[in-house]
């Protein structure tokens, strides 16, 4: 990022906005981000770092894995979680930070991408086609906020333009004019970014016309389970992805041999990764470090042999895997390498003075396994002949559990650090996946199975033993695709927008995951408002609440 000034001008202005604001919220820099501002080189620039920049403010952040990730099939709290929201409490309402924490940004940047796009033709000092490059850039960033807010909340404040004045009225856009405009930004920006992350010298975590094509895809698939939905979503969802898979060899990208590999600390700009959000050890340009090492971390540390470290992370416990996610969609532990893949299962001894003594002799030696869970049963004979602590699925606890590997950071500067990994967003097994589900919901079993299978195919043990692991066109179901992807994006923040988008929420909540079960009602396939938002709207109508808050 350019200039890290201007990105918080533009935040304190636009933090101010939120397209319905009291009076009072109007900060005094405002005056330092204006049409005038962005029609020139640098300030075109910087308003265009400052929307990219703006994803830190999610991807990453304990506001959206919060909205994404507990409560689903896949995981439920940890000792650490936030239970109201993990488990639909009563105590789960508009007031809560979470909701805001993520409304607000999205609202932030997607009026600096308004600024972007709307001054783009009066920038002068910059190429014709390189000022239409950061237009098309600004139309992906923005489609992807206005995505996010419409899953989330349904029917939204539809800005089209930039604002530099706060207001006290504002509606909700059907979720039709919302979908509509997303998939215009990104026909736009296809039609303008450079096509792929791996050629050309396109930094890490810009945008090109794969990552947007791998996003339309989405949005077509999502609007197809929606009251908007069009006749030919499906179709178009399943052309888009198919279109990107055809052409990856054209584009130099393609799924890594080793799933391991995808989520291998400085392997995020591989050629199967589409679009990352890029986090900093340069705090100037770094609104907000990553905290995803922190939150899938088991509390290790309270257990003989142990104490806390780099390599095995902070614990904050936040979420644990569901018993379905561990024993049943992975119950395959044998042909599928995923499991052991996302999960650690083995923990050494880092502290000789905790590892316990039978007759004042230690037990194990200092780097000996100290906690082994292998993800399946094994008898109470085994579990008390072991001289470490052996934890089967049974005996997990809100302290105790799997960790997920997937966001580790042993890099950073301390073990109180966050992390300044990149997010990883989008990559190409999805768009298999997104291909696949399509496919079903057009009655074309044969193609789906043909693109998990690529999926899977990757996924086997030994590597090129493939038999095991292929499935037939009669197992393609909606309920397949949505095993599939735990399988495959466990833990990528995504799961509750995939259980929302096919209408699965409330059923597979109460199916698979216990603790949310009871209290899960058809009100939750919407997050409420934040109270925020509707106490800003003074003027006019007042801002209405999702029913059932």
């Amino acid at each position: 990022m350019r200039s890290y000034k201007h990105h918080i001008i533009a935040t304190l202005l636009l933090a101010s906005i939120a397209f319905g604001c009291k009076k009072q919220l109007i900060e005094e820099p405002r005056s330092g981000l204006t049409p005038q501002y962005f029609s020139t080189a640098q300030g075109f620039q910087s308003g265009l770092d400052a929307a990219y920049a703006g994803n830190r403010n999610l991807w990453g952040s304990e506001n959206f894995m919060t909205m994404t990730v507990p409560g689903t099939d896949e995981f439920k709290s940890g000792g650490g979680g936030n239970s109201n929201f993990n488990v639909y409490a009563s105590s789960y309402d508009a007031s809560s930070g979470f909701l805001s924490g993520v409304w607000n940004p999205c609202y932030t940047f997607i009026n600096t991408c308004n600024g972007v796009i709307d001054n783009g033709a009066k920038v002068t000092g910059i190429s014709a086609a390189l000022v239409a490059q950061k237009i098309a850039e600004a139309k992906f960033l923005r489609a992807n906020y206005y995505f996010l807010l419409v899953r989330f909340f349904g029917p939204v404040t539809l800005t089209k333009n930039f604002i530099s004045e706060p207001s006290t009225s504002a509606t909700r856009a059907p979720i039709a004019d919302v979908y509509n405009f997303i998939i215009q930004d990104l026909k736009d920006a296809i039609a303008a970014l450079p096509p792929s992350p791996t050629q050309n010298g396109v930094l890490p975590g810009k945008a090109t016309a794969a990552a947007a094509s791998h996003l339309l895809a989405k949005v077509y698939l999502t609007r197809a389970y929606s009251t908007a939905k069009q006749p030919d979503d499906f179709q178009n969802a399943y052309n888009t992805a198919k279109g990107l898979i055809d052409n990856l060899n054209t584009l130099n990208l393609g799924l890594l041999p080793d799933f391991g590999s995808v989520y291998a600390e400085g392997n995020e700009a591989s050629r199967e990764v589409l679009w990352s959000v890029q986090h900093t050890p340069n705090l100037t340009y770094n609104g907000t470090s990553s905290e995803l090492n922190f939150h899938y971390v088991m509390g290790y540390e309270n257990f003989p042999g142990l104490v806390r470290s780099m390599a095995y992370g902070r614990p904050y416990a936040r979420v644990q895997l569901t018993s379905w996610l561990g024993n049943v969609c992975f119950a395959d532990k044998t042909n599928d390498t995923r499991y052991y893949k996302t999960f650690q299962s083995v923990w050494l001894s880092n502290s000789a003075d905790k590892i316990p003594k039978v007759n004042g002799v230690p037990k194990y030696a200092l780097g000996d396994t100290a906690i082994y869970m292998p993800g399946v049963d094994v008898t109470n004979a085994k579990i008390n002949a072991s001289r470490y602590l052996l934890v089967p699925p049974r005996n997990y606890t809100l302290q105790l559990f799997p960790t997920m590997l997937k966001y580790q950071d042993t890099k950073r500067a301390g073990i109180n650090d966050p992390s300044v990994r990149p997010v990883i967003v989008y990559r190409l097994a999805e768009t298999y996946l997104l291909a696949a589900e399509a496919a079903v919901a057009l009655g074309d079993n044969v193609s789906a199975a043909k693109y998990v299978n690529v999926v899977r195919e990757r996924a086997a043990y030994p590597t090129g033993t493939v038999s095991a692991m292929t499935v037939q066109p009669a197992a393609m179901t909606l309920d397949y695709i949505l095993d599939e992807r735990a399988r495959e994006l466990c833990g990528e923040q995504t799961r509750w927008l995939d259980l929302v988008r096919t209408n699965k929420l409330v059923e597979r909540v109460k199916l698979y995951n216990p603790d949310a079960a009871p209290n899960i009602q058809e009100k939750h396939i919407l997050r409420p408002i934040p109270q925020s938002q509707i106490d800003r709207v003074i003027t006019g109508t007042p801002y209405p609440q999702n029913q059932g808050f």
